[in-house]
């Protein structure tokens, strides 16, 4: 069963779940976790104590409101519009994540928190 969570930057709040997938489990069992972020356009991203290899949910083809895990970091990767990847209004990871979860609406409210310097994901 997907683990209800909680997204909170600077002033958003946002609902949103992990997937009952080996990648999603392995986040769910460190929360709740706060940590600095780092912004790559409409992305923020921050590393996580995660050994998680690619699994089938790896993709480049991801949504705004997606939760993706990023093995090489290993970061964790929150997805509220386009990237520099990005050739439209999709954002676009640097390479596959597996996806490990998603927000249940209002992602693009991140941008207005690109300088709050810390995030943190709990459960609901």
């Amino acid at each position: 069963m997907a683990t209800k969570i909680v997204v909170t930057v600077g002033d958003v709040a946002l609902e949103g779940e992990l997937l009952d997938t080996r990648c999603g489990k392995a986040l769910s069992a460190l929360l709740p976790l706060e940590s600095a972020f780092s912004v790559w356009g409409d992305e923020f991203y921050f590393m996580v104590p995660l050994d998680c290899p690619l699994d089938d949910t790896a993709t480049t083809h991801v949504s705004v409101g997606d939760i993706g895990f990023w093995p090489p970091g290993p970061a964790l990767a929150i997805f509220f519009g386009p990237t520099p990847m990005s050739t439209g209004s999709e954002p676009v990871p640097a390479s596959e994540v597996n996806i490990v979860g998603r927000l249940f609406g209002g992602a693009t409210k991140l941008r207005s928190e690109k300088k709050a310097g810390l995030i943190s994901i709990t459960k609901a």
